[in-house]
Order: C-alpha cells, then structure tokens, then sequence
C-alpha cells in the first residue's frame, strides 16, 4: 500500500465517559500468559497492546497476539526500531503478525534499549521504510512526551521531541493508516493539558491517547515512574509517599482520569480521545478499574 496523500477526518468530539469507558490496555507476554481468559474481564472492543521488551522472542509475541486476537480483540504490538536489526527483519515481524494472528496496527517507537540492534533507532526510520502501509496497516500509534525525554532531549528540553512530532505529523497526512499520539504513564493532568495546547498550537493535529497506571501499591508505582523516566508528575507520587496516612493504600488514578475528561469535553480541540492504561499493579486490578468507570460490575478471571 503506498502512501498516499488525503484528508484525515477529525476525531469525533470525546465526551467524558468516552475518555476511559474506550480506553486501552497493556501487557506483556508472561503477564498474559497468567489470564485464563481475556474476554471473562475486559469489553469486547478493547485495543490490546503487546509491549515487546527487549529480548522477547518474536515467537512469543506472535503467539500471545494471536490468542488475544482469537478472543475477539483488536491487538496493538509494538515495533521497537532499536531492537530490530534490519528492514528484512522488521518485514518478516509484520508478516508474522499479520499471517499467524491477522494484526493491522502497530504502535512504532524507537524502544527501551540505549544502544540500537542494527540500522535504525527512531520509529520515524521504520516507518519511513514504508513496510506497514505496503502491508495494508489500518493504524500506526507512534509516541508523544507530555514530560519530555531525557533519552532523545539530553539537555533537558524538547527540540528533537518537536522536530519529531513535526515529521510524525506530515508523515500521518502521507499515510492512509489512522494515527495517534500514546503517552507514558503520568500521575497529573496540567503537564498533558499545556502539552496538548502546546501541540496544537504548532498545528499538530494527531489524536492523544493518554497513559494512565492502573492500580497498584504506591511504592510499586514510584519503581516503575523512576526506571521509566516519568517527569515533573512523578511530584504526586512522592507527596502522597509523605503521607503516611496514605503509603499503605493502593493508588487508582481515579482523580486524575475525571480531571483528563473533564478536559476531553471542555476542550475538544485538544484531542485528547481516550486512555490507555499501563497495569502496573497487575491485569485484573485495572480490568476492575475500567469496569467501574463504566458502571460495570468487576468480572473475576481465572488465573
């Protein structure tokens, strides 16, 4: 498929039910493999992201697609660019995906590890190579940095990150696959509001997809919040860590997804069309936190 230039319609108007009752997930292989069944604890319709960490068997992640897509959900892999060694490498992945578990969405970014495997280290090089639209790839989720990154932005700005969203941005209006901005995980709105006005400002139009941790114990979230490079949001965390009153009580960020959606309906033009949840705190915890955003009573999966 090539690429081909058109105009995108906009994203419908997000309402603040909308922001986490169509929201994402992530897992890994070896967290999957602990669920007896996907479909007894999430809707049908959710959007599945497979997070590829480095050193992953392909095999295994191929596989762990391809069941999840056989309980009827859409599934999202990730291409990490520094852990593939080549464009015959990354073409016989989308085959794989595409032939044993009939994937058509990818989320593209440059990956986990400093040091790149072989020829590319951006998920703007993967996707320049052309490979996903000649696959027929109906969606390319590729990375936005409400926080910035310290691994791409060394001195601390966001040069390289608004170059990056800039040549993210023309690449969306080149391709016919639909296109979104997913976010880490962060623990306060205003960064991801000002971010978001910010973008739109330079004329970035791409949805925003924004990351939440799920419920977890507070001393696992600071873990994952300090290995992952979350920014000035981390604050929340370590202020609610002082409070003894409420170290021992699981976070569930049920403040900051109200605040998110109440944005999501006051100002549409921000994008911002849904969450996607990192279980940080395990599977089940955050399938029985989107079961009660939504009203829904908590399905119990057999593990």
């Amino acid at each position: 498929m090539s690429l081909l230039t058109f105009r995108r319609a906009a994203p419908a108007p997000v309402s603040g039910g909308d922001f986490t009752a169509r929201a994402s997930i992530e897992v890994m292989p070896r967290t999957a493999a602990k669920v007896e069944s996907f479909r007894a604890i999430l809707p049908e319709g959710t959007r599945v992201y497979i997070a590829h960490i480095d050193g992953t068997p392909i095999e295994d992640m191929v596989a762990t697609a391809a069941r999840i897509a056989g309980e009827g959900f859409s599934v999202m892999p990730h291409f990490p660019a520094r852990s593939i060694e080549s464009r015959a490498q990354l073409a016989d992945w989308i085959a794989r995906y595409q032939g044993e578990a009939g994937v058509r969405e990818a989320l593209v970014l440059a990956g986990g590890i400093a040091d790149p495997r072989g020829e590319f280290h951006s998920s703007m090089q993967l996707l320049e190579t052309g490979e996903f639209d000649r696959a027929g790839f109906t969606r390319l989720h590729v990375a936005g940095h409400p926080e910035g990154n310290r691994d791409i932005d060394r001195d601390g700005g966001d040069a390289i990150l608004r170059d990056a969203l800039r040549w993210k941005q023309d690449f969306a209006n080149r391709s016919d696959a639909r296109m979104a901005l997913v976010t880490q995980f962060v623990f306060e709105a205003a960064p991801v509001l000002d971010w978001a006005r910010t973008i739109r400002e330079a004329g970035i139009d791409l949805p925003v997809h924004v990351g939440l941790a799920g419920p977890a114990k507070l001393q696992t979230l600071i873990k994952y919040a300090m290995a992952c490079g979350v920014g000035p949001s981390l604050k929340v965390l370590q202020k609610r860590a002082m409070d003894v009153t409420k170290l021992l009580v699981p976070y569930a960020p049920d403040d900051l997804a109200a605040e998110l959606a109440t944005a999501a309906r006051a100002e549409p033009g921000l994008g911002l069309e849904q969450a996607h949840i990192f279980p940080l705190g395990g599977i089940q915890a955050s399938a029985d936190w989107l079961a009660a955003q939504r009203g829904a009573a908590p399905r119990a999966a057999a593990l």
